[in-house]
């Protein structure tokens, strides 16, 4: 029953939004992707950073490893960056 309702209020939310133009305007919709990028690599690196952190603490060699591994992440916000400004704002 409630997927049917569901369902059925989200063809209204559609078919309601399709006439009235775009809900979000470009630097609105470019703010939730920057942040959304930058949500996921903070998600990302929770684990990455916790398990560099334990393996650095067994062997000091892996601290390279560890540091570029615990960076990687960072690459989706840099280019969400970019495509914002490629895209234009």
């Amino acid at each position: 029953m409630s997927l049917e309702l569901a369902t059925e209020a989200s063809s209204v939310v559609l078919q309601s939004g399709a006439a009235g133009g775009a809900a979000l305007g470009p630097a609105a919709a470019s703010a939730i992707a920057v942040g959304l990028a930058a949500l996921a690599a903070g998600y990302s690196q929770r684990g990455i950073g916790a398990a560099a952190v334990g393996a650095l603490a067994e062997d000091e060699s892996l601290f390279g490893k560890g540091l570029i591994l615990t960076v990687l992440p960072e690459t989706l916000i840099i280019l969400a960056l970019i495509v914002v400004v490629l895209i234009g704002l």
